[in-house]
C-alpha cells in the first residue's frame, strides 16, 4: 500500500472509532486529534482548538506524560454542558517508544457517562450521615426547602423534588430519611435510568424483606408511564413504615403535558412537592459551601490551605454552574488533587477545563511595571506573561494601523493565532 493511501486509511480510522486519540511528537506538536477527541473535549470553535492543539502548557496532562515518560491511567474528569447536563471521560495517556526512542505521547479518552452515572453517586458524605443541620446552604430559597422537606419527614409524607442536576436534590432526600421521626433500616437510592425491569424487580424484592426504609427514586420521568404506573401500585401497597421520595429534573406539570410522567403518580407525590433551586439562584450559598469544604480538608489533611484567592472568587460568583453544586464539589476535588504547600488557590490551578470556559469572561487587567523592588510587586509569572503578552500585541497591532496580516507577519504568528488572541483580550 502506498503512503498516501496508508495516511488517508489511518485518517479515516481514526476518525471513526469510538474513542478520542491525541498524538504529539517529542516537541509536544500535535499529529492526530481526531473527531471524537473534538467531540469528547467540547470543542466548538477554531480558537478552543488552537489552545487544545498546543500540548506544551504548563498543565497539559499530555505533556506532563511527554517529559517525564510516565504514563498516567484511568484519569478521570467530569463535564457540564451549557444545558447543566454532565458527563464524564476517562483517559489513558503514555509514551511512545521506537527502538526504545521516545517518538512521542497518546492520549486514548472514552466516554463513560453512562456507566458511570447509571450508579448512585451522592456528594461526598464526609463518612458521616448528611443531616438538614449540615447542608451549608444560608440562602432563604434553600431555607424554605428544608422547612418542607423537614415537615415532610415529621409526617412521613411523600416527597417529590424537582430542579436541576446536581442542585442537592440527593442531599435533601437523605435529610429526610434522618430527620424521620420512624427509624428506618436502609436508604435506597434507585436510578431510574437503570434498566426498567430490573428496577422494579429491585423494589420488589426490597418490600418482601419487609424492612422499614426510605426510597429515593432518581429521576422518575425516565421511567416508562407503564413503568411509573407500576411504581405506583408497589408505593400504594406498601406506604406503612416507609418513606417514597423522587425527583425529576423539570417542573411536574411541564413532564406531564409532555407525557414524560404519569399523572396518578404524580397526585401520590403531589403534597409535598419541591423545588430545590438551582446554584445560580442563590449564590449566597456558594461561600459558605466552600469555606465548609476546605474547613473539612484542613481537619482531614492538615493543610494551612486558606481558602481561594479573591480573583479566583469573583469568578466562582460570577460562574453560571450549569452542574450546580455537584460541579462546585467536583471542580474543588480535582483542584486539590494538585495542590500541594499553596495557602490559596490561584486560577492558575484550577482545571484546564473550568479555565477554558471562563476565561474570556475575566476583565484583563492593565500591565504593571515590570520593575520589582519589593516581594508584594511579585505575581505569579503566568499572569505577568498574559498581561505583557496583551500589551506587546496591542501595541504591535497599534503600529500597523489595526492590519491584522501585517501585524501577525511581523510577530511571525498565523493570522488565525493573532484573531484569537485579541478575541481572548476583547473577552
Amino acid at each position: 500500500m502506498k503512503r498516501m493511501e496508508l495516511t488517508e486509511m489511518y485518517r479515516y480510522i481514526t476518525n471513526h472509532i469510538e474513542v478520542g486519540v491525541h498524538a504529539v511528537d517529542t516537541q509536544g506538536k500535535t499529529l492526530i486529534f481526531n473527531e471524537k477527541m473534538r467531540e469528547l473535549k467540547g470543542i466548538s470553535s477554531d480558537e478552543r482548538m488552537e489552545q487544545a492543539l498546543d500540548a506544551r502548557g504548563q498543565d497539559s496532562l499530555i505533556y506532563h506524560v511527554l517529559k517525564t515518560e510516565q504514563a498516567i491511567k484511568n484519569h478521570r474528569q467530569n463535564y457540564w454542558l451549557k444545558s447543566g447536563e454532565e458527563f464524564v471521560t476517562l483517559s489513558d495517556l503514555t509514551p511512545v517508544y521506537q527502538d526504545e526512542a521516545l517518538i512521542g505521547a497518546v492520549e486514548i479518552m472514552r466516554d463513560i457517562t453512562e456507566r458511570e452515572l447509571l450508579a448512585y453517586q451522592p456528594l461526598r458524605r464526609y463518612g458521616k450521615p448528611l443531616l438538614f443541620e449540615t447542608i451549608t446552604a444560608v440562602s432563604k430559597k434553600m431555607a424554605r426547602v428544608i422547612e418542607k422537606a423537614r415537615m415532610a419527614a415529621e409526617n412521613q409524607m411523600p416527597v417529590l423534588l424537582y430542579g436541576e442536576s446536581g442542585a442537592g436534590k440527593d442531599m435533601i432526600a437523605e435529610g429526610i430519611h434522618h430527620a424521620s421521626p420512624v427509624h428506618k433500616e436502609q436508604f435506597v437510592t434507585l436510578i431510574c435510568r437503570h434498566d426498567e425491569a430490573a428496577l422494579l424487580s429491585q423494589i420488589e424484592a426490597l418490600f418482601e424483606e419487609d424492612r422499614h426504609v426510605t426510597i429515593f427514586c432518581e429521576r422518575l420521568e425516565y421511567l416508562s408511564l407503564e413503568g411509573q404506573e407500576r411504581l405506583l401500585e408497589l408505593f400504594e401497597d406498601h406506604q406503612e413504615n416507609n418513606q417514597f421520595i423522587a425527583s425529576v429534573g423539570d417542573d411536574p406539570i411541564d413532564l406531564i403535558s409532555e407525557q414524560k410522567l404519569s399523572k396518578a403518580l404524580y397526585y401520590f407525590f403531589a403534597s409535598v412537592c419541591v423545588r430545590v433551586p438551582s446554584l445560580r439562584e442563590r449564590k449566597e450559598d456558594i461561600q459558605p459551601f466552600i469555606d465548609d469544604y476546605f474547613k473539612r480538608y484542613r481537619e482531614t489533611t492538615g493543610s494551612q490551605l486558606d481558602g481561594l484567592s479573591a480573583r479566583v472568587e469573583k469568578i466562582f460568583m460570577g460562574y453560571d454552574w450549569p452542574g450546580n453544586l455537584k460541579e462546585l464539589e467536583v471542580l474543588l476535588d480535582e483542584t486539590m488533587s494538585t495542590i500541594t504547600t499553596e495557602r490559596q488557590i490561584d486560577f492558575d490551578q484550577l482545571p484546564m477545563s473550568f479555565r477554558w470556559k471562563v476565561q474570556n469572561d475575566e476583565e484583563v487587567k492593565p500591565v504593571q511595571s515590570i520593575v520589582v523592588t519589593s516581594k508584594q510587586d511579585i505575581r505569579p509569572l503566568t499572569i505577568f506573561m498574559q498581561e505583557m503578552e496583551e500589551y506587546y500585541i496591542k501595541n504591535a497591532l497599534e503600529l500597523f494601523d489595526g492590519n491584522v496580516s501585517q501585524a501577525a507577519k511581523a510577530l511571525d504568528i498565523r493570522r488565525q493565532s493573532l484573531q484569537y488572541r485579541l478575541k481572548k483580550f476583547e473577552g
